[in-house]
């Protein structure tokens, strides 16, 4: 690991590491196993040693909030229609050529520019924002495992959701921990070849298959899958239809897939844009796959967009971009989610009526709220949960 530049300070202590034979200290977090000496950081950048432990150097500190509708994460069966804080740090433990946040994950140089903010201060913000949920995303949340947990049961205080935007590439023992607090993941599943993970990530494909496979077994997790198709790398009918049934057998064909299109970005800026042809192909393909919920994301395609009963084929919700225009689905007193049509069950997490955010995004800076924070418990034990639904994935 090349050394530190920069002056490390006290940071937080962090979990999952352990101290080797030669004395370096092996990080535990991801299947990387970065082994480090004093002052030294591991190749997410965010984790490094100090002393005899490693120690989390962006605990508190936030590249930026903003509220977004939760169909941009993307989930399209957790809480529809409804407002999510964003929220992320810096670094990251993929080296992904094409990443399209590269200013955040890739930043080496994120502390003067950062906000700061308590896991108490973000939830409050939720609550005073009238958001349902709290998203860890821009940059990988596994690799600020400590802050994400601390600030997903500071929300869980207040009966606010977590929501995680992820690679999965995180160990076993870091993996329950992590996806034990959050409530809903979507997993960026960037192609479905080892090549392309060993050439474009510098990451392990199995990794990433075991997380995916922890995900759907875990019935209080809901999961939904995105893959970013990029043309001439994981765009070909045979890599798709290989996905696909990879996804219906192992995953179930009630796990929402969607394929969103690539722009050029970061070291792939001479990638073309990925065409909507693409993005409808592989649509298909899925579809014919025996899926039942499969979305394209980046075009403005509303047959694509919009759910659909598996059963009797109605439409259920019509969305433009991240707006939703048409809602028939049926939620009973007993909590069953339903087509209005046919009665046939739907799976995910939805609420009597949907929200009403749109696609806007919203910037905000918690600043405001943090005198007060303090001072505002959380609601009471006995206070009533939102009435959700939640039905089996398989």
């Amino acid at each position: 690991m090349p050394s530190n530049p920069h002056i490390i300070d006290n940071g937080t202590p962090g979990r999952y590491w352990h101290m080797l034979d030669n004395g370096k200290i092996q990080c535990d977090i991801c299947p990387r196993e970065c082994q480090l000496g004093d002052g030294q950081r591991g190749l997410c950048f965010v984790r490094a040693r100090k002393s005899d432990k490693i120690i989390l150097t962006t605990y508190g500190r936030s590249s930026g909030f903003s509220i977004d509708p939760i169909e941009k994460k993307p989930l399209n069966h957790f809480l529809p229609g409804t407002a999510i804080l964003s929220f992320g740090t810096a670094g990251c433990n993929l080296t992904c050529k094409f990443c399209q946040n590269h200013d955040m994950s890739k930043s080496r140089e994120m502390d003067k520019l950062q906000s700061r903010a308590s896991p108490q201060d973000i939830a409050i913000t939720a609550v005073n924002h009238g958001c349902r949920s709290v998203a860890y995303t821009y940059n990988d949340p596994v690799i600020f495992l400590e802050y994400a947990v601390d600030v997903a049961r500071a929300c869980k205080e207040r009966n606010i959701k977590n929501v995680a935007v992820t690679a999965g590439y995180i160990k076993e023992a870091a993996r329950e921990e992590f996806f034990e607090n959050m409530d809903a993941v979507n997993l960026d599943l960037k192609a479905f070849s080892k090549d392309f993970y060993k050439k474009l990530c510098t990451a392990e494909f199995g990794n990433i298959l075991e997380t995916a496979k922890f995900l759907a077994q875990k019935q209080d997790t809901w999961l939904e899958i995105t893959t970013l198709l990029i043309p001439n790398e994981n765009d070909s009918d045979g890599e798709i239809q290989q996905l696909c049934n990879w996804v219906a057998k192992e995953l179930g064909p009630n796990i929402p897939l969607h394929f969103t299109a690539f722009h050029p970005d970061f070291k792939m800026l001479d990638t073309p844009r990925t065409p909507a042809s693409t993005l409808i192909n592989a649509y298909d393909i899925a579809v014919k796959s025996g899926l039942n919920y499969v979305y394209t994301g980046n075009i403005l395609h509303e047959k694509t967009t919009s759910t659909y009963c598996p059963n009797c084929k109605e439409k259920l919700i019509s969305r433009e971009w991240h707006q939703l225009q048409s809602w028939n689905i049926g939620a009973s007193q007993q909590g069953g989610g339903h087509c209005l049509k046919c009665e046939h069950p739907i799976v995910g997490i939805f609420e009597e009526k949907p929200g009403q955010w749109g696609r806007k995004r919203k910037r905000v800076i918690p600043d405001q709220y943090f005198d007060n924070a303090a001072q505002q418990p959380p609601p009471s034990k006995k206070s009533p949960s939102p009435k959700v639904i939640k039905l089996k994935l398989r």
